[in-house]
């Protein structure tokens, strides 16, 4: 049988990195609310982990804004204001369009016909209502472009802005619409036509929209 070749590689994890990463995004989807205590005697019981990475991995969280800390007292999970995401898009915005302008040189066929299929399945979820699973598409489609830049520094920076913003849409059940499915396919046509600025400009629009729909509402 054909062996996929656009599939997600295994990585191996140390046990901090598996417990962030498993802690992350139940805090993003909201399986620990805002608001909710953490113990590191619960969490490493349904990781199976020992304690040690369960600290260590609360420390990092802490450090990008997903936890608070108080030494002695508790550990809990931060609150999310519907406010911030107006101050977390413009910077996602700039730094997405940044990584477009360094993938023109650099983006393959194999990556745009990623890019594509993305979209393709992007504007079923969207048809279908599936906010859900739009969301995490809309990202795959940005995160292979962000792949095609080949830079670590904005890799590391744009993931940790994403983070927030996923964990924005997931607690006020922000919806993604057609207008960036339609947006999606104008990049996709200004990476072929390796048209920096026109690039640069449509992926920088198409997160500010956001704030112009979400004031919106």
């Amino acid at each position: 049988m054909p062996v996929p070749t656009n599939h997600s590689k295994p990585v191996r994890m140390s046990a901090k990195e598996s417990a962030y990463s498993q802690l992350e995004q139940w805090i993003i989807d909201g399986t620990l609310q805002p608001g909710e205590k953490l113990t590191d005697i619960e969490l490493a019981q349904a990781l199976n982990l020992s304690r040690t990475p369960i600290r260590e991995a609360l420390q990092l969280l802490e450090m990008v804004g997903f936890v608070k800390m108080y030494p002695g007292k508790a550990t809990t999970v931060t609150e999310v204001n519907k406010e911030d995401i107006k101050h977390l898009l413009p910077p996602l915005a700039v730094l997405q369009a940044l990584a477009g302008e360094l993938a023109v040189p650099n983006i393959t066929e194999e990556q745009i016909e990623r890019l594509e299929e993305a979209n393709k399945r992007f504007a079923k979820a969207i048809e279908e209502k599936n906010s859900f699973n739009a969301l995490k598409i809309d990202e795959e489609f940005h995160r292979i472009i962000i792949e095609a830049a080949q830079n670590p520094y904005i890799t590391i920076m744009l993931s940790r802005l994403q983070s927030h913003v996923r964990r924005q849409f997931f607690h006020h059940s922000l919806e993604l619409s057609e207008a960036s499915r339609n947006e999606h396919d104008e990049i996709i046509q200004a990476f072929k036509d390796k048209d920096v600025d026109r690039l640069s400009s449509l992926t920088k629009n198409n997160w500010i929209r956001s704030i112009e729909e979400l004031n919106a509402k």
